[in-house]
């Protein structure tokens, strides 16, 4: 029966996954009630992913055209920085991997993360998102090549810091989302005998140039997530293979899209159409990509505008200065919680002149000392950090401070 979402977005047009079934043996967790133990007995099915290595996709006149709008938006805004691209790479790459750990659940500002990229291990979820942050330039490196291989890479990158045995490790056993077996769970994705071959099938799909870029990617991550090849982590690497693979396809030159903070604004929707795409319904997820990216860009544009106000502001309160204070101060919108050796390897100058220049901004108010992380001492940009966290609030992401 075809369900209003069908109807909505034209019917199915994709192969959906089918299922096996397969024996369970585990015994029931701990605490778990009768019924659930009874529920839990017996062999349970697994999802079989389609091969989707030489599919066409096919979507309406209304979704080509909303991808294409989506898609000269975004390499509109990549030109848009011209040269100003290096300081809001780094910052839009940070708010990309936090609006794509929020999505799992992973909450923690601005100034927490960059803390936790200096080292600062007091705040669980700022260390898992500034790994998460490690991953994506990982992802960024390798776009040229996203083979199975680099794939773990990635995956490596970002839980090496919170759970080495599954790190960067295709899984051997099988997982389920949701529930307490594979019996009651909402989804069961393949069998780990599966997984490879269809990662091998997910690559060579994401190899072809036949299909427009932003489609593919949505195509790709939800195919992704489907296998879920990982323990752990799926999400968030899946999510960064979106914007290897907008870098790879020539899409974005220069800065990645957040593209997860527009996912934010609707989870349930992304979530629903990651469902319908497993029905075979391919064209909820696309759209929901295509206008995510597009409110991706109008919220980065937002950040742009607030950083280069409050550069504005930085130069008008500290007038004239030396070039290492300049230099400094340059640094400060790609990096708004530095060390005095930060600045001196920036800068190009002695520790002791670097710290000097720290201390004129200071003195200025451009920085606020922000204590010692591992034995060194910090200081933060605090009008870059609050340009930060309210492109998080734009997104809805909560913020802990």
């Amino acid at each position: 029966m075809r369900s209003e979402r069908d109807e909505e977005f034209g019917g199915l047009a994709w192969p959906s996954i089918s299922h096996e079934e397969h024996p369970w043996a585990a015994d029931a967790e701990p605490g778990t009630s009768r019924r659930q133990r009874l529920l839990a007995r017996g062999p349970y099915e697994a999802a079989i992913p389609a091969e989707i290595a030489s599919l066409d996709p096919q979507v309406d006149s209304r979704t080509q055209s909303l991808v294409e709008a989506a898609t000269v938006e975004m390499v509109r805004f990549d030109a848009e920085l011209g040269q100003e691209s290096a300081p809001f790479a780094a910052l839009l790459l940070r708010s990309e991997s936090a609006s794509s750990s929020q999505i799992e659940n992973l909450t923690a500002g601005a100034r927490k993360i960059l803390l936790a990229q200096l080292g600062d291990r007091s705040s669980p979820n700022a260390a898992l998102i500034a790994s998460n942050v490690d991953a994506m330039e990982a992802a960024i490196a390798l776009s040229e090549d996203l083979s199975v291989q680099n794939i773990g890479a990635m995956h490596h990158t970002l839980l090496a810091s919170s759970d080495q045995v599954i790190a960067g490790e295709y899984r051997a056993s099988q997982v389920w989302i949701r529930g307490n077996s594979p019996h009651s769970a909402e989804f069961v994705p393949p069998h780990h005998g599966r997984v490879m071959a269809a990662m091998e099938d997910l690559v060579e799909f994401m190899r072809r140039d036949d299909i427009p870029a932003l489609t593919q990617a949505a195509l790709a991550h939800a195919q992704f997530e489907t296998i879920h090849p990982f323990a752990d982590g799926n999400g968030r690497t899946g999510r960064a293979i979106v914007s290897a693979l907008l870098r790879a396809k020539g899409v974005t030159e220069k800065v990645t899209i957040p593209v997860s903070s527009g996912l934010l604004t609707n989870t349930r929707l992304y979530f629903d159409s990651l469902g319908d795409y497993r029905q075979g319904n391919i064209l909820p997820i696309i759209v929901r990509f295509a206008e995510s990216s597009m409110l991706a860009v109008e919220n980065g544009r937002l950040l742009a505008e607030d950083i280069r106000t409050a550069q504005k502001e930085f130069v008008a309160k500290i007038g004239s200065a030396q070039k290492s204070v300049l230099k400094v101060l340059e640094l400060l919108p790609r990096e708004p919680a530095i060390t005095a050796e930060m600045a001196a390897d920036y800068a190009k100058v002695s520790q002791a002149t670097a710290y000097r220049a720290v201390q004129r901004l200071e003195a200025a108010g451009v920085l606020t000392p922000a204590g010692k992380v591992r034995g060194v001492s910090v200081w933060l940009a605090r009008d870059i950090i609050a340009a930060l966290d309210d492109f998080a609030a734009r997104s809805g992401r909560r913020i802990r401070h």
